[in-house]
């Protein structure tokens, strides 16, 4: 493996795996965000439901995301071994810390891109694969921080544009189900079933995107670690 990871590979990795396994990504993504979808479409001008809404936003997109990176680890040897329900069930005791470390970055990134946009890329794109060092390396929330810019040394314009592409398909897509929502959607329960939908097709990319970069680093780390040193040979007694 070289020393570099390509865009266009990432990309095509994430894809496969994508169409691969929609089975499971879609289904589970699917009833994860409908209860947010749910709380958005019925939380009006509360400010309670509106906050719970955004809690159970948070749980359910860091379950995702934790669902989605041992999905990725359980096909690195070709199949997928495990079910949807183990596959998720494996992710729930990360979700203190991936929620820890993700209200953290977003915080951070969130100021980065307010004050002068380019901190905020620059932290967005260092820490992209805190979520899979959290839950494969079992790292602590603070560590995950610094072994996420580790891993990302010297590959960062790559993962930054796997990144950007990513958000575009994210953002269209979401566009393109808002626009068919305004049109045919005159309810609440429409413009709900629409929300879901979208985030249904939409998650599984920026999950895989995250996962499917923190392989391939680490494929590049172990290329780059240097060969452990060997004794020279003794010459045998005379």
């Amino acid at each position: 493996m070289n020393k570099k990871i390509d865009v266009g590979g990432t990309l095509s990795e994430v894809f496969s795996i994508y169409g691969a396994n929609a089975g499971v990504l879609l289904p589970v993504a699917f009833w994860l965000f409908l209860v947010v979808a749910i709380l958005n479409g019925i939380a009006g001008s509360s400010l309670i439901l509106i906050l719970l809404a955004s809690v159970v936003g948070i749980a359910a997109g860091t379950l995702y995301q934790g669902t989605v990176v041992n999905l990725v680890r359980d096909v690195q040897d070709g199949q997928r071994d495990f079910s949807a329900g183990e596959l998720l069930s494996s992710a729930t005791p990360f979700i203190a810390p991936l929620i820890g470390a993700g209200i953290l970055a977003g915080i951070a990134i969130g100021i980065g891109l307010f004050l002068l946009i380019v901190p905020g890329l620059f932290l967005l794109t260092i820490w992209a694969v805190i979520a899979p060092v959290i839950v494969v390396e079992k790292s602590p929330v603070m560590a995950a921080f610094g072994r996420s810019r580790e891993l990302v040394k010297g590959n960062g314009w790559p993962v930054f544009g796997a990144i950007v592409v990513a958000f575009v398909i994210v953002i269209v897509g979401g566009l393109v189900f808002g626009a068919i929502a305004a049109g045919i959607a005159d309810g609440p329960l429409l413009r709900i079933v629409f929300s879901a939908l979208a985030s249904t097709i939409t998650a599984p990319i920026s999950a895989l995107v995250a996962a499917v970069l923190y392989y391939r680093l680490r494929g590049v780390e172990s290329v780059a670690a240097p060969a452990p040193a060997v004794d020279p040979p003794v010459p045998p007694a005379v």
